[in-house]
């Protein structure tokens, strides 16, 4: 039964989309429902739906059957932050923002919300702050393929998104073999590398290039140059979308200015195989993967994240704690305070010890280590 005086929860799923969201809708409202008592209301496009009242009840035949299929039933936006919210354009064509947070807390006070479960990355949790801040009660899930939220060891979506990036680089060695070409991969991650290292390690890239170790045009010419001379016909580059050289700047694909986040990567991958080609006179292609990491089934090990993450949701709300993020610490979930996640990101250390076996195998980071 409801404990704590929780009775009605909102659910919403912000930012990008990625696999183990509905793994996570799933948990939460049959936890909720099924254990104790309490009614979900699903809050549709994450704070978007919020803005524009476009809620509803969740009950148990709406989510089941949902564990393995990607995306959210819920939808979401990356786009909405309520202290923020774009209105339109002005004369000139440019936003015009307002603080539209009132309008929120009106539409949960007409749903009678005594909380919320927000699932989402940093920018989620740093929109989940404003309404902590005005006394709601926030649960956080942690959700990001880019795996980059503080607090936790592992975000669910991580996992499939890598599984995903690694079959597609393995099936880029056999036309590179060949060809023998240089074949350039370009994976998400923003500022994190963690997607690029993972995958990039897991295929067997020869060269991993991450925004945490800046690389040096010389240093990856001078290794593919000595893999040609033992006989190495082909190389493999998984290359992140925030890798920059040493001194240079992230390749910007575009501006978004009405996105809290208006920065969108892109294009490193491109500019890695030309200057490639350029100085070996290696033939060099690139592909982007771009969405795909972000679509198609989870895999077994989001499932489970996402289910244990969003049972642990519900426990944490009706054991009377308020605004915590769950998480994963040493192989187990527990719980940290939600703010401590917010306006941040988890970036690979460079003493990770995944580096250090890549190292070991031959692979090369573009940069010289030791100097």
């Amino acid at each position: 039964m409801a404990s704590q005086g929780i009775k009605r929860i909102g659910l919403l799923t912000g930012g990008g989309d990625c696999p183990g969201l509905n793994a996570v809708i799933r948990a939460v409202t049959k936890t909720a429902i099924m254990n104790h008592g309490v009614q979900v209301i699903g809050i549709e496009d994450g704070f978007l739906g919020l803005v524009q009242n476009r809620i509803h009840e969740l009950l148990p035949e709406h989510v089941s059957g949902i564990l393995t299929v990607g995306g959210t039933i819920l939808g979401t936006s990356n786009k909405c932050n309520p202290s923020r919210y774009c209105t339109g354009m002005d004369d000139r064509g440019q936003p015009v923002f307002k603080d539209v947070t009132d309008r929120c807390m009106d539409h949960l006070q007409h749903w009678r919300l005594d909380a919320l479960v927000v699932i989402g990355g940093d920018g989620t949790m740093s929109c989940a702050k404003d309404f902590v801040r005005r006394g709601v009660n926030c649960i956080g899930v942690p959700k990001t393929i880019d795996n980059d939220l503080i607090g936790t060891d592992i975000t669910f979506g991580f996992q499939t998104a890598v599984e995903t990036a690694t079959c597609a680089i393995d099936r880029i060695h056999t036309t590179a073999a060949s060809h023998h070409r240089v074949m350039v991969v370009e994976v998400m991650g923003r500022n994190a590398g963690w997607i690029a290292l993972h995958a990039g390690v897991a295929s067997g890239s020869d060269i991993i290039l991450l925004p945490e170790i800046p690389f040096d045009y010389g240093v990856i010419c001078d290794f593919i140059a000595q893999r040609h001379r033992h006989h190495r016909s082909c190389t493999i580059a998984c290359v992140s979308e925030g890798a920059r050289p040493v001194g240079g700047k992230q390749i910007v694909n575009h501006h978004d200015p009405t996105s809290p986040d208006p920065v969108r990567l892109g294009g490193i991958g491109k500019i890695v195989a030309d200057e490639i080609e350029r100085r070996t006179g290696a033939e060099s292609r690139v592909t982007v993967l771009g969405h795909v990491q972000r679509g198609g089934t989870p895999i077994h090990s989001d499932r489970l994240l996402g289910t244990r993450f969003g049972y642990q949701a519900i426990e944490l709300l009706m054991s009377g704690v308020r605004n915590r993020l769950v998480v994963m610490r040493n192989h187990k979930v527990t719980d940290i305070d939600l703010l401590d996640a917010a306006d941040k990101q988890r970036l690979v250390s460079l003493d990770d010890p995944l580096i250090a076996a890549a190292r070991a195998v031959g692979t090369c980071f573009g940069d010289a280590p030791g100097e």
